[in-house]
C-alpha cells in the first residue's frame, strides 16, 4: 500500500489484494469459526465417501470376485460328493435288520407223513403208472389189501363211505396175492381200473403196512396219514381222515 491508501504496484507480477489487517485479534474469531466448521464439513465428506466406495462403480470388484470364488468353490464341492457316490464308495447308512431263519419245519422228505408219496410205480390195467399220478386228479385213498384177508364187507363199506366224501379208493395189492385181490375188488364193487400191483412192495415197506392199511393222499400227492389195522369198527376215524384229505384237496 502506498501512502494515499491505494495498492502499490507489486514487483512479482500478482494481483492486487486489499488486505485488512485488524487491530484487535478477536474480530478473526468468525473467520477461524468458519474455517473449522469447512474443516469438519471435509471431514464427514471424506468418512462418507470411504462408507460408500464399496457400493460405487469400482468397489464392486472385489466383493463380487469373492462371491465368485465362494460360489465356485461350492459347486466343487457337491460335483465330488456326487462323484464319489457314484463311483462306489460305500454310503454311511445303516445295515439292514439281520433276518433269523425261520423255525417252521420245511417240507416232509417223500415216504413220510405229510410229504409226497414214493416215487415208485405200480401197475394198474397191464400199465405201469406213477403211485402220484394215480392220486394226482383228486384226494384218494391206496387201500394195501393184505394176502388171505377176509375184508370184503370192510372193502364195501370204506368204497361207499369214499365215493360220498369224492375220495377215490384204489385196493393195492402184491404179485403173490393179486388173484385173490381181484375177487375181493369184485365183492366190493371196485372197477378193475382202480386195482394196482405193487410188486414190489414199496407201499408196504415205506409206510409199515399192518393188516388192512389205508394210506391217505391228497390231491397234490401228500400223504395226509396211514390208518393199519383197519377193521369195521374204525371206519368211523377212517372216514374222518378222508373228509380231512378231501376238505386239503378243495
Amino acid at each position: 500500500m502506498n501512502a494515499g491508501g491505494d495498492p502499490d504496484r507489486d514487483d512479482f507480477g500478482l494481483p492486487p489484494i486489499d488486505i485488512v489487517i485488524p487491530d484487535d485479534a478477536r474480530e478473526l474469531d468468525r473467520d477461524v469459526q468458519a474455517y473449522q466448521r469447512e474443516l469438519r464439513a471435509l471431514r464427514r465428506r471424506r468418512r462418507a465417501s470411504r462408507l460408500r466406495r464399496p457400493l460405487t462403480r469400482d468397489g464392486m470388484v472385489l466383493p463380487l470376485l469373492a462371491g465368485c470364488l465362494m460360489l465356485a468353490l461350492l459347486t466343487s464341492i457337491v460335483l465330488i460328493m456326487f462323484a464319489a457316490d457314484q463311483t462306489g464308495m460305500p454310503r454311511l447308512t445303516p445295515s439292514p435288520p439281520v433276518t433269523r431263519p425261520s423255525s417252521s419245519k420245511g417240507p416232509r422228505a417223500a415216504g413220510q407223513i405229510g410229504g409226497l408219496l414214493p416215487a415208485s410205480s405200480v401197475v394198474i390195467g397191464g400199465k405201469s403208472v406213477l403211485l402220484r399220478t394215480v392220486t394226482a386228479a383228486r384226494p384218494s385213498m391206496l387201500t394195501l389189501v393184505p394176502q388171505n384177508c377176509q375184508c370184503a364187507s370192510t372193502l364195501r363199506q370204506l368204497s361207499t363211505q369214499a365215493a360220498q366224501a369224492h375220495v377215490l379208493v384204489y385196493l393195492v395189492g402184491t404179485d403173490k396175492g393179486m388173484q385173490q385181490l381181484t375177487k375181493l375188488a369184485v365183492a366190493a364193487g371196485q372197477t378193475a381200473a382202480r386195482v394196482a400191483d405193487d410188486a414190489r412192495g414199496v407201499l408196504s415197506t415205506t409206510y409199515g403196512a399192518k393188516g388192512l392199511t389205508a394210506i391217505l393222499v391228497r390231491s397234490d400227492g401228500t400223504v395226509a396219514s396211514v390208518i393199519r389195522q383197519l377193521p369195521q369198527q374204525q371206519l368211523e376215524t377212517g372216514l374222518r381222515e378222508l373228509a380231512t384229505v378231501t376238505s386239503a384237496g378243495h
